[in-house]
Parts: C-alpha cells; sequence; structure tokens
C-alpha cells in the first residue's frame, strides 16, 4: 500500500506536506504495548498505565533527509472482547506491523503464531514489514535466558517469519530513550524507501479525503532501551 499523503497550513499561511504511515502494535495483553508507543510518542515512560479498552491512538512527525512523515502508531486491546468490534477497522491501511512479547512471560510469546494468523486473515501478508519486540527486558537479568524462553527460539521465530527482532523495555532509564526511537526511527526510514508518493496530480483531492477520514477515525477512537 502506498503512503498517504496530508497537508497543514501554518499561521503564516505556510503549507506542510507529510507522508504518514500507519503502524499497528500488537501483542497479548499487559505485554507493554501501550508504554512502547507512549515512550516513543512523548518521550518518556507513562506516569499511570492501565489495559487499553478499544484502540490507543498517537502519532509522531519526524523529519527524515528533510522529508515531514507522520508516524501513526495504533495500539490495540489484547482482549478478545474488546477487539471484535474493531478488527476490520485497526488493520485497514496498515504499512507496517509491530509485534510485542514480554520476556518474563512465556504465555505472550506462544501465542504470536495467533496474532500473525489474525494479520493474515485481514490480508496482511509478508508484503507488509513486521518488526519482533521481546519487551519487560529490564524483569529479566542478562535477557539471554528469559522465563521459559530461550533466544533461541525468539530467534528461530523471527528468521521464519522474516521479522527484524529488538529487546526492548520502556521503562528504561532517563537518558536511554533514544534506544526506543532508534526502533521505530529504522521502520519509519524502511517504509520511506519501500513507498512511492502519489503523483502531485492526485494529492490534491487525496489530501482532502485522508484530513476528513483521519479527523473521523481520531474522533472515533479518543519504542525502548537495549540491554
Amino acid at each position: 500500500m502506498e503512503s498517504s499523503i496530508e497537508f497543514s497550513t501554518s499561521p503564516t499561511g505556510t503549507a506542510t506536506r507529510y507522508r504518514i504511515f500507519k503502524i499497528v502494535v500488537i501483542g497479548d495483553s499487559g505485554v507493554g504495548k501501550t508504554c512502547l508507543a507512549y515512550r516513543f510518542c512523548a518521550g518518556k515512560f507513562p506516569d499511570k498505565t492501565e489495559a487499553t479498552i478499544g484502540v490507543d491512538f498517537r502519532e509522531r512527525i519526524l523529519d527524515i533527509e528533510g522529508e515531514k512523515i507522520k508516524v501513526q502508531l495504533w495500539d490495540t486491546a489484547g482482549q478478545e472482547r474488546f477487539r471484535k468490534s474493531m478488527v476490520q477497522q485497526y488493520y485497514r491501511g496498515v504499512h507496517a506491523i509491530v509485534l510485542v512479547f514480554d520476556v518474563s512471560n512465556p504465555a505472550s510469546f506462544s501465542s504470536l503464531p495467533l496474532w500473525l494468523d489474525e494479520c493474515r486473515r485481514n490480508a496482511l501478508g509478508q508484503q507488509v514489514p513486521r518488526i519482533l519486540v521481546g519487551n519487560k527486558c529490564d524483569l529479566v537479568q542478562g535477557c539471554s535466558v528469559w522465563s521459559g524462553t530461550t533466544s533461541e527460539q525468539v530467534r528461530r521465530f523471527a528468521e521464519a517469519n522474516a521479522m527484524t527482532f529488538y529487546q526492548t523495555s520502556a521503562k528504561g532509564p532517563e537518558g536511554q530513550g533514544d534506544h526506543v526511537g532508534a526502533i521505530f526511527l529504522s521502520l519509519a526510514h524502511r517504509l520511506r524507501k519501500q513507498r512511492t508518493c502519489p503523483s502531485p496530480q492526485s494529492e490534491a483531492l487525496g489530501s482532502f479525503k485522508l484530513m476528513s477520514k483521519n479527523k473521523a477515525e481520531k474522533d472515533k477512537w479518543a519504542w525502548a532501551c537495549g540491554c
């Protein structure tokens, strides 16, 4: 899928053009999806966290080689009862997938194939870039052998599904938050290189439709340190 285009106008009348990439963050409840997204967009770990009900939407504007890129992170509830009514909306127009598990919780790793199956059922095949993130490595000393899951098992799973693997902790100490940014920035660079912009003739109409769609989506729905 091609990237979307959005224009915004400053008080001085200057128009800024953004390419938009939608990234979904998926995984079981409690693996830290919301904290990872918050750390990247807000630059800090949230003061308090609660289970996501529905969809949590965050975005950050990046400047990559002089081009404005808007990264949208969609974080869904891990509980099935909160997700049934929004699955199709959630996976529509996705450019990349971030698959998250908790390195201290083996069950969250075991359920990853089910999340990949859900992606396939919603027409997100291998053409959509995906990244595997083992979060909460601050809870496991050494980050090499985890509670019932070894790094070798994770490596084989990542290779079998063509994913780059990162060990992370959204709760990393101050001064190490740039590691969170590095993960998402590398994905943004990858998407920018892969995606082709619409032709100039179609940008005006396309941007109008997109701005209306984004506003409707926002109204409807109110990374991490390396060890």
